[in-house]
């Protein structure tokens, strides 16, 4: 048996297409195509049912996918026990934009001061990158908003649900429940980067057959803070990006739940065989309550 037969199996599995497996490993379709008939061969089994240029994995074929994973990974390993390599052990994490600019400042050290003996190589990448790098193992782990593919596997981490915030001493903070109306009179920072579905903010108005007041629309989430910051509007912002200035009372959560719900989560992603570093993934759970329950420290 093949370490690179196995190789052009998992990438098949993954990226679910002989076209992208074969891109992914610098080969022609032929290529891989032949790799996998030839495991097949010295399985005895069929991994793949084929009709047409469509293929799509057996019964046998899915209940070898985490032996293969593992005779993989166990090379691997063994292959960088062998080299005896200067550098430490690697660990690739991939966030989203929003993810990158508020939790892994958080997160990275924190797991390198519970992991010296590890090196954590960070990529910052629009969702879609990140799991297409994932699905190529170019990635070991990564952030990014709900994503449905039966490569991987996710797991609900950070609340990053979209927030109403004013700043202290706007009449909204005196009022019990703000209406349609008076939202739409109020100068709005309307802040889009095709990361949140904004369509329901836009629907609330349209239901209402009412014209908001949209002064800025913006594409960078701290002008778009800072704009309410210095009190020239209000709008709705993802939670992840005005934790710190709720927490200091700098801008005031309105809660807007009569009127509409923007849920967005994070979720760690990994492939659906499992993230291989253990520890490593326990360290990144605690680092999470660590980061979800911080106080902020007044600096003297």
């Amino acid at each position: 048996m093949n370490i690179d037969h196995l190789d052009a199996f998992m990438y098949v599995v993954h990226l679910e297409s002989i076209h992208k497996a074969a891109e992914a490993l610098y080969l022609s379709q032929p290529t891989v195509t032949a790799r996998i008939k030839t495991l097949e061969q010295d399985l005895g089994i069929e991994l793949f049912l084929r009709k047409g240029r469509g293929l799509t994995l057996s019964e046998e074929g899915k209940a070898f996918i985490p032996y293969a994973e593992q005779i993989i990974r166990t090379y691997q390993q063994g292959k960088k026990l062998l080299k005896k390599e200067d550098h430490p052990e690697e660990i690739v994490i991939g966030a989203n934009l929003i993810t990158s600019q508020y939790f892994i400042p958080f997160a990275l050290p924190s797991l390198k001061k519970v992991h010296p003996e590890l090196r954590f190589k960070f990529i910052s990448a629009p969702n879609e990158v990140l799991l297409e790098k994932l699905l190529q193992r170019q990635v070991d782990i990564a952030f990014l908003k709900d994503v449905n593919h039966r490569g991987v596997q996710k797991h609900e981490l950070l609340n990053n649900a979209v927030k109403l915030v004013v700043y202290p001493g706007h009449l909204f903070q005196f009022q019990k429940k703000i209406t349609v109306q008076q939202l739409a009179n109020e100068p709005l920072v309307f802040f889009e980067c095709g990361a949140f579905d904004w369509n329901s903010v836009y629907h609330l108005f349209e239901v209402a057959n009412i014209e908001p007041k949209i002064d800025f629309l913006v594409d960078h989430l701290e002008v778009a803070k800072s704009i309410i910051l210095n009190k020239h509007g209000i709008g709705f912002l993802p939670s992840l990006s005005i934790k710190d200035e709720l927490q200091r009372g700098d801008l005031i959560e309105i809660d807007v739940s009569h009127l509409l719900q923007i849920q967005q989560h994070i979720y760690a992603t990994h492939l659906i065989n499992g993230f291989a570093h253990r520890r490593v993934w326990d360290s990144i759970l605690l680092s999470v309550k660590e980061f979800n329950n911080q106080s902020i420290l007044t600096i003297n």
